[in-house]
């Protein structure tokens, strides 16, 4: 078998890769939905990977991996790596988990992710009423993770949350960040104890909290929510669009709290974890399979983590149905250190007409049952599909 085109559509934001083979099997792969810029990036990839073998996934990945870099640029190499699982999977008429070493467990457990209503306020009484929203949705989450403080409008709708510059629009890599004044502390602090009296002991809370934070407010907040027993805080001082690791930084956050430090969803690549790792800097990792370099990348990075008592929660927001899929797969065959991964949506409702193999629903009691279809075990309503395809991308699926 051989690739003989790498192709490479928008539809609906979402640049999607598809990898043709001589064989008439093609494989897929779903970047996030705000990187339609990307697409150039995976077509200058083409002429690399023409005349392989794709079921040879670590060869055709060793022709490319160099040519990515921390979120959002290592997201082309990550869709193509998984599109080359994808057709590995359906050349050899097995799950994308088998070929990974297959399934340590027949269901995986997902939290919330892409499902949020959207803010009706800032006060606690707001945040404790959307948590209570969350807790009622069919799918029965059992870890809910809501955004707080500077990953949230909180920073800017809140009058002198911090020091720094307030921002009138943010956009990913431009976040408000400085030293949080008294009253923002105060108000962050309420609008979690809020959420958690919600929440009781019925669900674990995790929060998404930036990056943004300087290192002595991450310690003090740390600290003054240790009593309620909270999952993880997420992104604290590194994480989304952030270029560097900072290892030696969240090292003195972690060891300065029992509350559980969480970051990872920028990183590219194994090498980059191995300081965050062999340091114990963090309690918990949470690599997105769509940055990370793709799926195999991230099992390297979760067993290496779990030898080191590391906790394993990967995101994916925004990865759309094709990336649930090939989280699914990866996270059926992770070690005893995963946790849950963060479960993306049909976004527009849309999408859910042009992918097929997912089942109805998708998500029960915070579970999603591992599929055993070939590849992926998704593929697309491609007469479906044609109709949201732009007219630059017309022959996509032919």
């Amino acid at each position: 078998m051989k690739i003989v085109d790498l192709r490479c559509a928008v539809i609906d934001k979402h640049p999607i890769v598809r990898i043709v083979t001589d064989e008439g099997i093609s494989g897929y792969g779903q970047i996030e939905f705000w990187k339609p810029y990307l697409k150039p990036h995976v077509l200058s990839l083409r002429d690399r990977l023409l005349g392989l073998d794709p079921t040879n996934v670590e060869n055709v990945m060793r022709r490319i991996r160099f040519r990515g870099a921390f979120k959002p640029w290592g997201s082309a190499i990550s869709a193509i790596e998984m599109a080359l699982w994808d057709v590995a999977g359906k050349a050899a008429g097995l799950p994308v988990h088998k070929l990974l070493g297959g399934k340590v467990r027949d269901r995986v457990r997902v939290y919330n992710g892409g499902r949020r209503f959207p803010f009706a306020g800032q006060e606690p009484e707001d945040y404790a009423e959307d948590l209570r929203r969350m807790m009622a949705l069919p799918e029965g989450f059992t870890i809910i993770k809501q955004p707080i403080s500077f990953h949230s409008p909180m920073a800017r709708k809140v009058e002198d949350y911090h020091y720094g510059e307030v921002s009138q629009q943010a956009f990913p890599g431009l976040r408000d960040t400085g030293l949080m004044t008294e009253r923002g502390f105060k108000h962050t602090l309420a609008c979690v104890e809020a959420m958690k009296e919600v929440a009781g002991d019925r669900i674990g809370l995790a929060l998404d909290c930036g990056p943004g934070w300087t290192l002595p407010d991450a310690q003090r907040f740390a600290k003054a929510v240790e009593p309620l027993n909270l999952l993880w805080l997420e992104d604290m001082l590194t994480g989304d669009q952030i270029p560097f690791v900072n290892a030696e930084v969240y090292r003195d956050l972690t060891t300065s709290t029992t509350t559980p430090i969480h970051t990872g969803e920028q990183i590219y690549l194994r090498q980059n974890f191995k300081e965050l790792i062999e340091r114990r800097a963090v309690d918990v990792l949470g690599p997105d399979p769509c940055d990370v370099g793709g799926i195999a990348e991230l099992k390297w990075v979760a067993e290496y983590a779990d030898l080191h008592g590391i906790l394993f929660a990967p995101h994916g927001t925004a990865n759309g149905l094709l990336g649930l899929a090939a989280l699914l797969q990866v996270s059926a065959t992770l070690p005893d250190n995963f946790i849950a991964f963060e479960c993306p949506i049909a976004d527009p409702d849309w999408w859910g007409d042009i992918v097929t193999g997912l089942p109805s629903p998708i998500v029960r009691d915070g579970f999603i049952e591992v599929w055993d279809s070939p590849g992926m075990g998704v593929d697309f309503v491609v007469q479906e599909a044609r109709r949201y395809l732009r007219e630059e991308d017309a022959a996509f699926f032919d």
